[in-house]
């Protein structure tokens, strides 16, 4: 989009993130606060959309964290799957949010698309989403499959290379 820059994210960016997340998800603000200082943010990899006054349309939070920090329900429910995983290497999309007037544009393609270089680089991407949430079909589309499910949310793998895709056939 010719009006929006898209720019690699920093650790500075921590309290942005913080509240575009307790805003968009209705998480309690403490518990991102810890989330966001402790579940290993890769923010050279993290993306914010900002248009040329200077406000923030969008935010693409990426993290290194691992799958059994998002859901313990694997280690006892899944424990080979889980092995077979993080034998992998990965990354998690760890937020994605664009804001409504963006919504249904090419801006969240856009923000994807400047950083699958970096993606490509993983076996795969790892794409936790709430039950609650619309977002299953649109990450679906991208390639996403469904490995893994709790009460909180279903568990995506975008794989990019083949052994990624063995797992998930």
């Amino acid at each position: 989009m010719k009006d929006i820059s898209l720019l690699s994210m920093t650790p500075s960016d921590d309290g942005l993130t913080i509240d575009w997340i307790t805003r968009q998800y209705g998480f309690n603000k403490e518990e991102v606060v810890w989330w966001v200082h402790n579940l290993h943010f890769n923010w050279p990899l993290s993306v914010k959309a900002i248009k040329e006054d200077g406000s923030v349309v969008g935010l693409l939070n990426m993290s290194d964290y691992r799958i059994e920090e998002e859901t313990e329900a694997i280690i006892d429910k899944s424990p080979l799957l889980l092995e077979k995983l993080n034998k992998l290497t990965y990354t998690a999309v760890f937020s994605f949010i664009v804001s409504q007037e963006y919504r249904h544009t090419s801006l969240n393609y856009d923000m994807i698309m400047s950083i699958m270089p970096q993606l490509r680089q993983y076996d795969f991407v790892f794409i936790p989403v709430l039950h609650r949430l619309k977002t299953h079909q649109y990450w679906q589309r991208w390639g996403a499959r469904e490995f893994f499910r709790d009460d909180d949310c279903v568990y995506y793998m975008w794989p990019f290379s083949d052994a990624a895709k063995d797992i998930i056939k």
